[in-house]
């Protein structure tokens, strides 16, 4: 018997299938999920003050001392980007998809759409308000000369990263919140290789989990693999140190439009996130652009 497929797409319980499919594959262990500070709220505006620190002053018995005035400085940006999956589908392939099952996969994959492009959101963020590495930083110095990933310096890439965060204070937030690379997918090769060659247990930890989604800890790091990276970039850093605020109202919720949209004899469904990925002012030293060829 062929499903009605107007009525059974109009039915409030098939948008909550609908709906739910995409919340629950919206809601998967995600890359951007592990490294990100992830706020959903309704607030238009995100704020992240901070206190500027007194300075140590000497006293000299029985004489007074001057007070330091406390200051305050707010760092704010607005959620204010949308971005939307709009997909139409003819009411003929409706009917022919043939069960919920099959449906519910185009939920999905609206969702990892979604996801994918929050990633590749949070990486450019790292780009803009991360702080450069390249050659020079082997030598503990600033700039951002391409650095060639190989397995003779890839060890060296992870202990830069490690002592540039130590160098701006940063090891107690990395001793909480961890520390973290995203790597290319050639580069993770690279990495894999060197996690074999290298000790027993290492190359044991390599060879049976190998490049998994939630990463895998290596030289004190979680390492990742992402085809999300911009071709010449790797992005490492302290984890929770770019944050991304997330607009509670429209995230995994679905506008449903069964009345031929477009003048498309079909079904419209959209789904919408409103977001903004920052990386604060204190946070700018510890987020880093891994400049690479």
């Amino acid at each position: 018997m062929t499903v009605n497929v107007q009525n059974a797409f109009g039915s409030e319980t098939f948008k909550e299938q609908w709906s739910i499919a995409l919340q629950e594959e919206l809601d998967a262990p995600t890359i951007w999920k592990d490294i990100c500070r992830v706020e959903y709220t309704n607030i238009k505006i995100l704020h992240n003050p901070y206190l500027t620190d007194p300075s140590v002053a000497c006293l000299t018995r029985g004489c007074g001392y001057g007070y330091k005035l406390l200051t305050i400085t707010d760092d704010d940006t607005t959620i204010d980007i949308g971005i939307v999956v709009p997909q139409a589908i003819d009411r003929a392939d409706m009917a022919q998809l043939g069960n919920y099952a099959r449906v519910s996969e185009l939920a999905k994959r609206q969702a990892v759409i979604l996801n994918e492009k929050l990633e590749t959101e949070v990486f450019a963020a790292a780009y803009a308000g991360g702080t450069d590495m390249g050659t020079e930083t082997f030598a503990n110095g600033s700039g951002s000369t391409q650095i060639t990933v190989s397995a003779t310096n890839i060890d060296d890439i992870i202990r830069a990263v490690k002592r540039e965060v130590r160098e701006a204070g940063g090891e107690n937030i990395a001793n909480r919140n961890g520390l973290f690379i995203a790597w290319r997918a050639a580069d993770f090769e690279i990495l894999e290789g060197f996690m074999q060659a290298n000790g027993f247990v290492t190359s044991d930890v390599a060879l049976r989990d190998g490049a998994r989604r939630n990463g895998i800890d290596y030289m004190g790091v979680t390492h990742y693999s992402s085809n999300f990276l911009d071709a010449n970039h790797v992005v490492g850093g302290v984890k929770k140190g770019v944050h991304i605020g997330i607009l509670s109202a429209t995230y995994g919720q679905i506008m449903v439009d069964e009345h031929d949209p477009g003048q498309l004899s079909g079904i419209g469904i959209v789904s919408r996130v409103d977001y903004k990925v920052k990386v604060w002012q204190r946070m700018t030293g510890l987020i880093f652009d891994i400049n690479v060829v």
